[in-house]
């Protein structure tokens, strides 16, 4: 998945929200304020994806969405302390869980937008392990290392407490979702064992032959779920907005080949939406409905 933005810090904001990402399209003429409204996505192809076709579908239907890409964490307080308006990519329960348990006093649930989604430690299918209990016997194949992502994603979080768990004796490498695919890709070139965090949908189970470790503790959960959530007062505010966001959902084969177009045919993000959008108008013209 890749970014689509440079993310600058906005000193005066107690979230540090970010210029806007990549999905410039859609918007209405933010003639009267009503008709503004900010979503907050993360920089992963899975939220790049839902965040730039609802931003389209919005613009469809004359609203002027300002997208902006942030940080787990940031998204979620963002949307909690009312800096933004909404946030379709809550992994849930296990992923963004403790995000959950902290903020969730202060946001409005709306509902599951996407069901089917999964958390946890992936390595190639040539890796003859398969099971997270078994890494430590394995620890020469994989260098002692678990390769990651950003530090504040839901997932490095859960694959700390996997470590202690498991008792693994192994060092998680942060860093991106970029440096982790580029890792991944390498070892697998060359034929080599690798173990990375690693959710779904996602492009990579499309382009490599991976699966995922067994996790007999249950530290990831099982099928996860992802959902929208507005600030306080959002539905009383912009009602017509507010019902698009409870018509939204879509599948992870919808996700996915928005995803796929990023990566494999090197759209952006924006592209991508459209393309999707342009080959599913009744689903589009579901989700708008009176809003428009």
């Amino acid at each position: 998945m890749r970014k689509t933005s440079t993310i600058l810090v906005v000193g005066l904001l107690a979230v540090a929200c970010v210029l806007t990402a990549g999905c410039t399209g859609g918007g209405g003429d933010g003639s009267t304020v009503e008709k503004k409204a900010t979503l907050v996505s993360t920089p992963y192809g899975t939220e790049q994806s839902s965040a730039c076709v609802l931003k389209e579908v919005l613009g469809e239907a004359g609203y002027d969405i300002t997208l902006k890409e942030v940080d787990v964490g940031i998204a979620w307080s963002g949307v909690a302390n009312g800096d933004a308006d909404f946030f379709v990519g809550a992994w849930l329960p296990t992923c963004h869980g403790n995000y959950l348990e902290k903020y969730e006093d202060k946001l409005d649930f709306v509902r599951k937008n996407l069901v089917g989604t999964r958390c946890g430690l992936a390595v190639p299918e040539y890796v003859a392990i398969d099971s997270i209990d078994e890494l430590n016997a394995a620890r020469d194949k994989f260098g002692g290392k678990i390769i990651g992502v950003e530090p504040g994603a839901g997932i490095m979080q859960g694959t700390d407490e996997a470590i202690e768990k498991y008792g693994l004796d192994y060092t998680l490498q942060s860093g991106s979702e970029v440096g982790m695919l580029a890792s991944l890709k390498s070892a697998i070139d060359r034929d080599e064992w690798i173990v990375v965090t690693a959710w779904s949908p996602h492009w990579k189970f499309i382009r490599w032959d991976l699966k995922y470790l067994d996790d007999p503790e249950n530290v990831y959960g099982g099928e996860e779920y992802i959902v929208t959530y507005t600030r306080k007062g959002l539905k009383d505010e912009m009602p017509d907005l507010y019902a698009v966001l409870e018509r939204f959902t879509w599948t992870p084969e919808d996700m996915a080949s928005v995803m796929y177009d990023m990566e494999e045919n090197d759209m952006t993000a924006e592209d991508a939406a459209h393309t999707w959008i342009d080959a599913h108008p009744e689903q589009v013209e579901a989700w708008i409905g009176s809003a428009a």
